[in-house]
């Protein structure tokens, strides 16, 4: 009997504009942070909206030709071009003819006023994506100082935050606890299913935000 091959995880990044999630993707990418971490980090498919418009660390960055581009480590990162599933479907054909890395994962970053509803309704409800990916959580960065005020004027920091399955609370260094504090109980109120995880300085143990399991 065959066996079906294993499905490869997928973790949607979100958070408000200036929330730290680039910052955040960038050390996850780097090689150095799981070497200190006594770790080999898998190879990772990255995707992104607005690619030209994010920061990540030119260091990780290859010369970008069309939509993708290689990463150190030998990862690939792309832009979602109109909708996401042609992009995860071009992602698995590069990777099962060899034009890609075999990559055991996938990131997608959203910009920083998106709801990442959509991107869930696809990897939940698409039959195509549901026989080679699958959903590993929706884990969304808030700001520890602007979270409060960003979530009275944002109704997407609203969105965002409700449908978190990990909330990363970030910039805690730069925040007073009382701030922190009264940012925590709306969170909670907002989503109480999902845990609160400190970062500092866009550090996080990788257990915080792969190999959740929401999903699957």
């Amino acid at each position: 009997m065959t066996r079906k091959p294993a499905l490869i995880p997928v973790t949607v990044l979100s958070g408000f504009l200036g929330s730290g999630k680039t910052t955040l993707l960038n050390n996850l990418l780097k090689p150095s942070f799981w070497e200190r971490l006594l770790r080999v980090p898998p190879l990772t498919a990255v995707i992104m909206n607005e690619f030209g418009n994010v920061g990540l660390d030119q260091q990780l960055l290859g010369n970008k030709r069309g939509p993708m581009a290689l990463l150190s480590g030998g990862c690939v990162c792309c832009e979602i071009q109109g909708a996401l599933l042609p992009t995860l479907k071009n992602l698995w054909l590069g990777r099962r003819d060899g034009s890609v890395p075999p990559f055991e994962r996938v990131i997608i970053e959203t910009t920083g006023l998106a709801d990442p509803t959509p991107i869930m309704e696809t990897l939940l409800h698409s039959s195509w994506a549901a026989t080679r990916y699958v959903l590993d959580g929706v884990v969304v960065t808030v700001d520890a100082s602007l979270g409060n005020g960003q979530l009275d004027q944002h109704q997407e920091a609203v969105r965002q935050i409700a449908g978190a399955d990990r909330l990363l609370l970030t910039k805690t260094d730069l925040t007073d606890p009382q701030t922190i504090d009264a940012l925590k109980q709306r969170l909670q109120v907002l989503n109480p299913a999902a845990p609160i995880v400190p970062v500092l300085h866009g550090e996080v143990d990788p257990q915080q935000v792969f190999g959740l399991r929401a999903y699957h």
